[in-house]
């Protein structure tokens, strides 16, 4: 078997256990198993430990591999904010409209208590990493003079708070939200042209 055919072999095999993974977590919160992930993916539970270790390495790596999707926007447009921020605004709103975020985010704040060092680490590795990312793109952007100079965590989170909004909150409750791409997209670009109001660069 030539290389290129292995890595697309171990590239489907990663995402048939990343996609179990999220249904599993949508129905089953932190109560998620080695055990259950591997017969959905349709392998040993030694398969799995063998390649991640433990439950925990299992989680962050899918959570990892979201973000690096969720932040390929902003890699790709370093030099300009404006398309880079409001690719990056629309697919996170898009993540959090999809029905298995919505699910998964319900169950895990229900369970949160019950599993409080599980839940640490997920936010860690998924809440503060995409802010600590957001922040160095920002700081990269200021250094460039793209943006006012400011706080780079400070602003991430910021940033995030205006894209996000309360619809998030809408639909835990559920309450009307902004149910269609098109409600969404105007929201970001809303957000986004105002954030960027806000840092224009200081003119000397």
């Amino acid at each position: 078997m030539s290389s290129p055919e292995r890595t697309s072999s171990s590239d489907a095999r990663r995402a048939r256990v990343e996609d179990a993974v999220r249904g599993l977590l949508a129905e089953q919160g932190f109560r998620i198993s080695m055990e259950a992930v591997a017969a959905r993916v349709g392998c040993s539970k030694q398969t799995l430990y063998n390649q991640y270790g433990s439950k925990q390495e299992l989680l962050r790596q899918v959570i990892e591999s979201h973000l690096g999707q969720a932040t390929g926007p902003l890699a790709q447009r370093q030099d300009d904010p404006a398309t880079a921020l409001m690719a990056f605004a629309e697919q996170h709103l898009n993540h959090l409209c999809d029905p298995w975020t919505v699910a998964t985010g319900q169950l895990m704040c229900a369970e949160a208590h019950q599993f409080p060092e599980m839940a640490q680490a997920v936010f860690h590795d998924s809440c503060d990493n995409l802010t600590n990312k957001l922040a160095a793109w920002f700081a990269r952007a200021m250094d460039k003079q793209l943006l006012r100079r400011a706080d780079p965590q400070m602003t991430a989170e910021l940033f995030l708070g205006m894209v996000v909004g309360l619809d998030f909150d809408r639909q835990r409750f559920k309450v009307p939200h902004r149910d269609t791409h098109l409600k969404r997209q105007r929201w970001a670009q809303f957000a986004v042209d105002n954030f960027l109001r806000a840092f224009a660069p200081v003119s000397n």
